[in-house]
């Protein structure tokens, strides 16, 4: 099996470094490429991420031979002048452009400089996304930075419309919070909601989500308002709903599985959970099946819900969704699946004992015993 590189060497390396410097020599001449390249490296091994992109921006600011508004300029000048030109293929953007939009928030978030800096993070977006950037000055200029996203929400580049509601999120991840109310982004959902493209309104629907979190009952009003509205239907819809509403249906939070159509109490039955294995390691595969019946033709929302102990003794659940469909009387409905147990950045698989249950419309049936071992 081939080792996986981690994200922090593949986001900026040494050729990225270089290519960095290259590209703002091209736009500035007295800017001394290798220099910058020498000193960044000299300490990029042995960083994580986060501050892999800090010390970039931080070899920026001290080998650009100005500062202020012109150094910001040097560096939009340095920017290929499409996303595409730079070689992005995704809509999220490259790596590569991270410390371009750190350099504006650490050495260009002031009063003097506040509404060219806004502006350049909005420039900067479709080459690497900046709502990391964008927290800064939300927690610094909150009044004025909300009045930049305000315009940001009806730009004609989706990168920047998704970057109104990611900047905004309550819970963005990997991100400080920021002290605004949890439904101050609202406003700006309320433009985005049915926007043409996927990529914002999954933004949305993520917003929501954070919402959701601590006032789920106005976000089932907001989701009754604007499918009353009619300015989204169908599958996306269905889709901004369900992924809104994603952290509640794993709680078993009834009035969200109501809201989609599925019944808490469906007249519905289980068959005991059966597993292949009942010993396994970090990394194997967790496969598992039941039949589910109905008296009553039901709408099912089935997720596998694995609870474990953690190091304090108190319960860990994992979460994850199995599948939708529709139990007809009569007819069995099996449910199997194959699910990959290995550890992720927010969940251990550790040795000890643990157990699988199926939750069907927020109701958990009984649960079955497995062992995950000590590789």
């Amino acid at each position: 099996m081939t080792a996986k590189v981690p994200l922090k060497e593949i986001a900026l390396n040494a050729e990225r470094i270089a290519r960095i410097g290259c590209e703002v020599h091209a736009v500035c001449p007295e800017f001394e490429a290798d220099d910058f390249v020498a000193s960044v490296m000299a300490d990029l091994p042995r960083l994580e991420l986060s501050a892999r992109i800090a010390r970039t921006s931080q070899g920026l600011h001290d080998h650009l031979p100005v500062t202020g508004p012109d150094a910001l300029d040097i560096l939009l000048r340095s920017l290929p002048p499409t996303p595409a030109a730079a070689g992005v293929s995704n809509d999220f953007g490259l790596h590569l452009y991270s410390p371009h939009s750190d350099y504006v928030s650490r050495y260009l978030r002031t009063a003097e400089h506040l509404e060219r800096s806004l502006a350049a993070l909005a420039r900067m977006t479709g080459h690497f996304s900046s709502e990391l950037p964008v927290r800064h000055f939300l927690a610094e200029f909150p009044d004025e930075t909300m009045k930049a996203v305000d315009a940001w929400s009806r730009d004609e580049d989706f990168r920047v419309r998704r970057l109104a509601s990611e900047a905004t999120r309550p819970l963005l991840p990997w991100a400080p919070r920021v002290a605004l109310p949890a439904d101050a982004g609202l406003p700006f959902l309320e433009t985005l909601y049915d926007d043409p493209h996927l990529y914002v309104r999954t933004s949305v629907a993520n917003h929501l989500g954070d919402i959701a979190a601590t006032r789920p009952d106005l976000v089932l009003a907001t989701l009754q308002r604007w499918k009353t509205s009619g300015r989204v239907t169908g599958e996306r819809f269905a889709f901004l709903a369900r992924n809104a509403l994603s952290n509640r249906l794993k709680e078993g939070w009834s009035p969200a599985y109501a809201f989609l159509g599925y019944a808490h109490d469906a007249p519905i039955a289980l068959t005991p959970l059966v597993l292949e294995r009942t010993e396994l390691r970090d990394g194997d595969t967790l496969e598992f099946s039941a039949v589910l019946t109905a008296t009553a033709t039901a709408p099912v929302h089935v997720m596998i819900v694995i609870v474990t102990t953690g190091p304090s003794d108190r319960p860990r659940e994992k979460v994850a969704f199995v599948r939708r469909a529709t139990a007809e009387p009569g007819q069995e409905l099996r449910l199997a699946k194959s699910y990959p147990l290995r550890s992720t950045a927010r969940w251990k698989v550790a040795p000890g004992s643990y157990s699988l249950a199926l939750q069907v419309n927020g109701r958990r049936f009984p649960a079955v015993a497995f062992t995950v071992l000590d590789t």
